[in-house]
């Protein structure tokens, strides 16, 4: 029996999907639940779950260790709040100031602030994926719709862009068209930055979305995710399709995004890195 699995809930459908899983399984767990972030949906069902606020360190990690819980994931995202309206407990005030410094470094310096605290505590943090295999982004294309010679091309571009952006802690996605980079991901996410796209929407399709992880980051936590809403996203700014990291992405629900892709008439690719940068996977 593996032991029982803290399930630290944000934003999005794939909180529930961990849970789903976990309960196939067999496996016992217990999620926390954030005011204000987790949709109430995660725990509907009767999971075992306490609903905290963000700044309540001291609570989460009591009860967590109370319900016997010794491997944590963390998954779906989480607003970054405004630090000096927060009320938090103790260990929030001992954790708050390493938060706020790393928060001037970027969202991955504060992942790598939270998970260094949590295994201190002695949690063991454990990728989504490795939960839920189907999570992860498999290489080739999920649907029917193929990438032609030119979005290859953007691919590629993307990737290298994202390479070098990633050293700086900039976002997880980018979109490009015939080597033009119209939008890079920044705090708004991959939703909003695709209806900025849509004022560059011509008559036929052309572009790609390209997402995948920053070259240093904690790749337990936070790996960039495509879902159906992504899909349609990319469809309504007139992209021809979506490519991510294979081993380096999460995909909500390979089936429903392989439907909706086809829906669409876009493709949806996971690629390595080594593919789409030519060898070099940096």
């Amino acid at each position: 029996m593996p032991p029982k699995l803290g399930i630290i809930a944000g934003r999005g459908e794939l909180p529930r999907r961990i849970v789903e899983a976990a309960r196939a399984a067999g496996r016992e767990f217990f999620v926390i639940a954030f005011n204000g972030e987790t949709d109430p949906a995660t725990v509907a069902d009767g999971a075992a779950h306490a609903w905290v606020d963000l700044p309540t360190v001291g609570r989460t990690i009591k009860l967590l260790k109370q319900v016997g819980v010794s491997e944590l994931v963390l998954i779906g995202p989480v607003g970054r709040p405004n630090f000096r309206k927060l009320k938090p407990d103790w260990h929030g005030t001992k954790l708050l100031p390493k938060i706020i410094r790393a928060a001037s470094q970027g969202d991955d310096a504060i992942i790598k602030v939270l998970v260094e605290y949590l295994e201190n505590q002695g949690f063991t943090i454990l990728g989504a994926e490795t939960v839920l295999a189907s999570l992860g982004a498999p290489t080739g294309r999920l649907g029917r719709q193929e990438p032609d010679a030119g979005d290859r091309a953007d691919i590629e571009r993307g990737m290298a862009v994202l390479a070098q952006l990633g050293q700086l802690d900039i976002g997880q996605a980018v979109v490009v068209r015939d080597g033009y980079v119209l939008a890079v991901e920044a705090a708004e996410g991959t939703d909003e930055m695709l209806r900025r796209c849509r004022q560059f929407r011509g008559e036929a399709a052309a572009g790609v979305l390209i997402k995948r992880p920053k070259p240093e980051q904690e790749r337990r936590v936070d790996l960039p995710t495509i879902g159906v809403p992504t899909v349609q996203g990319a469809a309504d700014a007139g992209l021809k399709g979506i490519a991510v990291e294979a081993g380096g992405a999460l995909v909500a629900d390979r089936t429903a995004v392989a439907k909706a892709a086809d829906a669409a008439g876009i493709f949806v690719c996971g690629v390595t890195a080594e593919e789409a940068l030519g060898g070099d996977g940096s």
